[in-house]
């Protein structure tokens, strides 16, 4: 399972593909026990390479700027007719219509299950869900109990409060008297 902030992660990438007017996007989960890799595969296409450039670069832009991440690796841009960009949890891929039939990755990757973003929302909300249980439990048993006084200090408060005090007579108020 992966993280809240890389399911985040994933769908700012995704909407930054479709502003960008990115074609046939995919996101697959990967099987964890096949692929070292990743957790997910982000795929779409673009209609030319310099769309694909511009897809690629608002990816990078609006990860950058609404969460500070940066990509671990960029592969392919000068050509532009796939770019790999390399998020460690997931990892982005930007094809021409031509290179996505031709390497066709949904294919190699026949056991990895295709999302939508519905799904993916519904397990970020699920995970925020299980954090604030969590973090609402580890509140209650570290919450700071009532002080209990001992009967010590209980006795020497009564004792003060019974008590009078006693002003002090001193020179001064005496010399004022006369």
């Amino acid at each position: 399972m992966s993280s809240i902030e890389s399911n985040q992660l994933l769908l700012a990438a995704a909407a930054a593909a479709e502003d960008k007017k990115a074609e046939e996007i995919r996101i697959l989960a990967l099987d964890p026990a096949e692929s070292g890799l990743a957790d997910y595969f982000l795929i779409c296409n673009g209609t030319n390479d310099r769309q694909n450039v511009a897809i690629s670069d608002e990816i990078e832009i609006r990860l950058k700027r609404e969460f500070g991440v940066y990509p671990n690796a960029v592969e392919g841009r000068r050509q532009s007719e796939w770019i790999l960009m390399d998020y460690v949890d997931f990892i982005v891929h930007v094809f021409s219509p031509e290179k996505r039939a031709f390497y066709g990755l949904e294919r190699l990757r026949k056991s990895a299950t295709t999302l939508s973003v519905d799904d993916i929302n519904a397990d970020l909300k699920a995970q925020i869900a299980a954090t604030r249980k969590i973090s609402a439990k580890a509140a209650k048993k570290t919450a700071p109990k009532k002080a209990v006084k001992s009967s010590a200090v209980k006795k020497s408060v009564k004792r003060a409060k019974a008590k009078p005090t006693k002003k002090l007579v001193t020179s001064k108020t005496t010399k004022k008297k006369k």
